[in-house]
């Protein structure tokens, strides 16, 4: 429901949105991450005068003046993907160098150095909500998909899904229009379960992976809306509070414009997979399959060397930035928020 989110009014006044880049431009009030650095690791000035860094920046440079098939052809000697447009393949092979002069200068000092993720898991959430074509200011968004597809980062697999239908209850007829686009009809929503309960089976599954508890896990959403907007509204809709452990998640738009350099432009899932030489598989705003296809692109920049880590979080009903220098956190385990009074 990528492109249909872009639509979506801020009738509500809970989600503050603030003037940022441009795929923020619909949510007045949040500001965006400040971009990392590209091509050296966080290190203290000192550091930067070891040689492992002055080669480095050799080795980007060179890879700076590689044409297209020249990169294309060096990813295949070494065994990378050759997929994706020119900057794409540019960053997996300095990606691929900066990961190799590190291990083995670590492993040469002999220091096992930082792992290669914050995370032992990250979970992909996309809702599907009621909607209408034109989405009016007032209309109120209910969320009548829930799913979640988990991808465990040591390994680089899907983990497993969850998949749930919601019955909408302030207005229980879709319209024509969010049948179309989504896929989803009215008699499935009519036999679902409402909201609180869907809420307490997608606890329940996170809880049996063992996530908070015995794994250090995050959320991951493609764009800003799913948690500060939907999940947001949803909660007040169903009198219950807003559950702490979907506080923070990594928006993966602003986590591949800045690992791959991308022009300030909307981003969209459509364009991710194309820029990185993948197809969408599956059907186009069905909740599941965005998900699938969001995960797959996470997994592909996690491939090529991003250590994808919180970059939002709402605080007080109002969707913030997570600055990069914060201290990396895991979501607190799953637990039921309980009832608003």
């Amino acid at each position: 429901m990528d492109d249909h989110k872009e639509n979506i009014h801020s009738a509500d006044g809970n989600v503050n949105v603030s003037n940022g880049d441009d795929d923020n431009k619909l949510k007045p009030g949040s500001t965006i991450c400040p971009k990392e650095k590209e091509d050296a690791p966080r290190a203290s000035n000192s550091d930067f005068s070891h040689a492992v860094y002055k080669e480095i920046s050799l080795a980007n440079g060179q890879i700076n003046r590689m044409s297209k098939e020249e990169l294309r052809l060096k990813l295949s000697q070494l065994k990378l993907d050759t997929r994706g447009v020119k900057d794409v393949m540019k960053k997996r092979l300095k990606s691929h160098y900066k990961k190799q002069k590190l291990t083995s200068s670590a492993a040469a000092a002999g220091d096992a150095g930082q792992a290669d993720a914050y995370y032992d898991y990250i979970c992909v959430v996309d809702f599907e909500a009621t909607c209408e074509e034109d989405n009016p200011p007032d209309f109120v968004h209910e969320i009548i998909e829930f799913p979640m597809v988990l991808i465990n980062t040591r390994t680089l697999e899907i983990a497993g899904t969850f998949q749930e239908y919601v019955k909408p209850e302030l207005c229980s007829k879709l319209s024509d229009f969010c049948v179309q686009l989504t896929g989803i009809t009215q008699e499935t929503v009519n036999a679902a379960q409402p909201f609180p309960l869907v809420l307490k089976q997608a606890v329940k599954w996170l809880e049996e992976k063992e996530l908070g508890t015995r794994y250090k896990y995050t959320f991951l959403t493609d764009g800003a809306w799913d948690m500060s907007k939907f999940l947001n509204i949803q909660c007040r809709l169903s009198q219950i509070r807003y559950p702490q452990f979907a506080r923070r998640w990594i928006n993966i738009r602003k986590a591949y414009r800045n690992f791959y350099k991308v022009p300030h432009i909307q981003i969209k899932l459509s364009t991710m997979l194309a820029k990185l030489g993948l197809q969408y598989e599956g059907r186009p705003h069905s909740g599941l399959d965005d998900s699938r296809n969001i995960a797959r692109v996470a997994l592909r920049m996690l491939r090529d060397g991003c250590r994808l880590r919180v970059n939002e979080h709402l605080h007080a009903g109002q969707l913030l930035p997570a600055p990069a220098w914060a201290a990396e956190e895991g979501a607190p385990p799953p637990r039921w928020p309980g009832n608003r009074r």
